[in-house]
C-alpha cells in the first residue's frame, strides 16, 4: 500500500511540475509535507533536505559565484569575446562557446549567462548583427559547459549526494571531466558549424529598437494642455490621470524646459507638452473628459522614436527579471515601479509576445525583459540591484574591479583543495565563502541575495521524496518492473532507455527532480542485471542536463528566451538535433570511458 501511495504522490508532484500552477519550490514543499502527513517519512526526515550536504554545497557556490560575478572576474575573461569574436557566426559562437563553457564548468552557469547577457548584447550592437543569433548558442554552451565538473551545476551536486546515500560514495570534482569535456567539444562544434544555419535573426539592433522590436510607434504620443483644460493648474498626481486611465507621463515640456521623472508632484501649466505612452483609445477617453488635444507627430517626422525618447539625461533600458528577483508574481503595479525604481515601464516583452497596454497589471515572471524610461543616473542604479538585470554592459564602477584576483585565486583555492581531496567540497567551499567576506569581495549582506533560495527550497524539498521511495520499496519495485521488461536487453540499450527517459522528463520537470527520480531507479536496475552502477548513475545525470528543446526546460534557456526575442518553435529546431546527438554519443563514451 505505501508503495502505490508514494507513487501517487510522485505522480502528483509531476502533475504540479507540468502545469507550473505555483512555483517549483512549492511544489517540492508540498509534496514533503503529504509524505509526513501521511506518515511516509518522519518529521525529522522532512527537513533533512535543509541540513544535506547537497543543499549546502549548492547555497555556497552560489555565493562563490556571485563572490567572483561582483568584483568583475569574469567580465576580463569577457573581453578576449571582443578580442577574438571576429565577424563570421561560426567563428562568434565558438569563441564564446570557448569562454563561457569551461567558466561554467567551476561557477554556476545561470549567475555566468546573467554575466554574458549584457557582454553578447553589448557585442551585437556593435557588430550590427540581431541578438537571436548569439543568445541560445550562449545558453547551449552553459548548459554543456556544466558538465565539465561536479561543481558546474546543482544537479551534478545533488547526484554527488544520491551517489553517497546509495552507499557508492560521493563523485570527485573532476568524476566525469573526461565524459564532459568531449560532449562539450562535440556540442560547441554543433553550435558553431550547424546551429548558425538554425537560428533566426529575430531581434534587430537598430537606430529605433522601440518601433522595431516592440511596436512603440503607435504607444508614443504628444499631448497638449490647452488653457482651458481641466488639468491646468493641477499637479500630475493630483489630476489621477496614470491611475484611472492606462497612460503613463514620461516627460512634460514647457516654454520648451523638459521635466523629467519624478513628476508626480509637477503642475500642469497651460499650454503645457506631456510626452505619455497610452494606446489611442485611453488618449481619447482622457480628451474627452479632460479637455487635452492629441498632437501630430511632429516630432516624430525629424528624428526616431528613439531618441525622442533619449536625451543628455535621459534614456531607455531593457532588463531581465532573473529568478531570484522578489519581484516574480506580483504586478508592475504592486511593486509601485515607478515610484520605487523612478522609470517607467513602456513595454512587456515575454517570450515572443509584447504586451503594450495594461502594463500595470502584469504579474511579472521569471525571464520577463522589461523595457524602460527614465533618468540615465535612475537606470545606472538598476545595475546594482539584484531584482532586475540590465541588459547593457555594467559599468566598471559598479564593480569591485580591485577584488577580482583575490576572488579568481579563492575560487582556484576551493577546487584544487577539492580537486585533491584535502577537504571534501561542502567544506572547501564554506571556507570560501568564509574568505569572500573577510577579504571584502562580498558584503556581508551580499550573501543572502547571491543564493538561489528556491533552488535551496526545491533540493531540500526533493530530498525527502528520494528518501519515501526507498522506505516505501517505490524505488525497488519500479526497477523491478523495468527489469522484467527489459532485462533481456542488451547493457547499451538499457543505458539508452535510462538515458531517454531522463531526458524527456527533464524537459517536463525540473532536472534536479528528475534526477531525484530516476538515479535511484537506474543504479537499482544496474544492480540486478550486474552492470557498473556508476555508468547509469552518469545516464542520468548527463541526460538531466540534456535540455535544449525547450525555453522552459533549463533555467538559463529561460533567460535568453525573451532578451533574444525568440519564439518557443526557435528552441525546438536548434534544441532538437542537439539533445538527439547527445542521446547518440553521451551511452557509448559512457560505456568507453567507465565500462558497463
Amino acid at each position: 500500500m505505501t508503495i502505490f501511495l508514494t507513487l501517487a504522490i510522485v505522480v502528483l508532484a509531476l502533475i504540479l511540475f507540468v502545469a507550473e500552477w505555483v512555483p517549483s519550490d512549492i511544489v517540492a514543499i508540498i509534496i514533503t509535507l503529504l509524505l509526513t502527513i501521511l506518515g511516509l517519512i518522519t518529521p525529522e526526515e522532512s527537513i533533512s533536505g535543509f541540513s544535506n550536504s547537497a543543499t549546502i554545497t549548492v547555497m555556497a557556490m552560489f555565493i562563490l559565484s556571485a563572490g567572483i560575478s561582483r568584483t568583475g572576474a569574469i567580465q576580463i575573461v569577457s573581453e578576449l569575446l571582443l578580442k577574438w569574436g571576429g565577424k563570421r557566426p561560426s567563428q562568434q559562437i565558438f569563441t564564446l562557446g570557448f569562454i563561457v563553457g569551461p567558466t561554467t564548468a567551476f561557477i554556476n552557469n545561470t549567475a555566468v549567462v546573467a554575466v554574458f547577457l549584457p557582454i553578447v548584447e553589448e557585442w551585437c550592437r556593435r557588430q550590427k548583427i540581431s541578438v537571436s543569433k548569439l543568445l541560445i548558442p550562449l545558453s547551449y554552451a552553459a548548459i554543456l559547459g556544466g558538465m565539465i565538473t561536479v561543481i558546474g551545476t546543482s544537479t551534478n551536486v545533488l547526484a554527488s549526494g544520491l551517489s553517497e546515500q546509495l552507499g557508492y560514495g560521493r563523485f570527485s570534482l573532476f568524476q566525469f571531466t573526461k565524459l564532459g569535456l568531449v560532449t562539450f567539444s562535440i556540442g560547441l562544434i554543433y553550435l558553431a558549424v550547424v546551429a548558425p544555419k538554425l537560428l533566426p535573426n529575430r531581434k534587430q539592433h537598430t537606430d529605433d529598437i522601440l518601433t522595431q522590436n516592440y511596436g512603440l510607434k503607435d504607444y508614443i504620443s504628444e499631448i497638449l494642455i490647452p488653457p482651458g483644460s481641466n488639468l491646468v493648474g493641477k499637479t500630475l498626481d493630483s489630476t489621477g490621470i496614470q491611475h484611472k486611465f492606462d497612460v503613463d507621463v514620461l516627460e512634460i515640456i514647457s516654454n520648451e524646459t523638459h521635466f523629467h521623472q519624478p513628476l508626480e508632484d509637477k503642475k500642469l501649466p497651460a499650454c503645457s507638452v506631456l510626452l505619455v505612452r497610452s494606446s489611442r483609445e485611453d488618449l481619447l477617453k482622457i480628451k474627452d473628459e479632460e479637455g487635452i488635444e492629441i498632437l501630430p507627430e511632429f516630432i516624430r517626422n525629424k528624428k526616431s522614436l528613439q531618441a525622442e525618447l533619449s536625451s543628455e539625461d535621459e534614456g531607455i533600458a531593457e532588463i531581465l527579471i532573473p529568478s531570484n528577483s522578489n519581484l516574480i508574481g506580483s504586478t508592475i503595479k504592486e511593486v509601485r515601479f515607478r515610484q520605487r525604481y523612478n522609470v517607467t515601464v513602456l513595454a512587456v516583452h515575454r517570450g515572443q509576445e509584447v504586451t503594450r497596454e495594461r502594463l500595470s497589471e502584469i504579474q511579472l515572471r521569471f525571464g520577463d525583459v522589461l523595457l524602460l524610461q527614465g533618468p540615465k543616473q535612475s537606470l545606472l542604479g538598476l545595475q546594482i540591484n539584484r531584482n532586475l538585470l540590465v541588459l547593457t554592459q555594467r559599468d566598471l564602477e559598479t564593480l569591485r574591479r580591485d577584488k577580482a584576483a583575490i576572488a579568481i585565486g579563492i575560487g582556484l583555492g576551493v577546487v584544487i583543495v577539492a580537486g585533491f581531496n584535502w577537504l571534501p567540497i561542502l567544506i572547501s567551499s564554506l571556507i570560501g565563502v568564509v574568505l569572500m567576506v573577510l577579504t571584502g569581495c562580498l558584503k556581508p549582506r551580499e550573501i543572502y541575495d547571491a543564493v538561489r533560495w528556491d533552488i535551496i527550497f526545491l533540493l531540500a524539498g526533493l530530498i525527502p521524496l528520494g528518501i519515501a521511495m526507498d522506505k516505501s520499496g517505490a524505488t525497488q519495485w519500479l526497477a523491478n518492473g523495468l527489469v522484467g521488461i527489459g532485462g533481456s536487453l542488451p547493457g547499451y540499450w538499457i543505458l539508452t532507455f535510462f538515458f531517454i527517459l531522463t531526458s524527456i522528463f527533464t524537459e517536463m520537470i525540473s532536472n534536479n527532480a528528475a534526477v531525484v527520480l530516476m538515479l535511484p531507479v537506474a543504479v537499482n536496475v544496474a544492480e540486478k542485471l550486474s552492470f557498473n552502477p556508476l555508468a547509469f548513475m552518469l545516464a542520468v545525470v548527463f541526460a538531466a542536463s540534456n535540455s535544449f528543446m525547450t525555453p522552459i526546460g533549463y533555467q538559463t534557456n529561460t533567460m535568453v528566451y525573451g532578451a533574444g526575442g525568440y519564439k518557443f518553435t526557435d528552441f525546438m529546431r536548434v534544441g532538437t538535433p542537439l539533445n538527439l546527438l547527445m542521446t547518440i554519443i553521451v551511452p557509448p563514451l559512457i560505456i568507453l570511458f567507465y565500462g558497463l
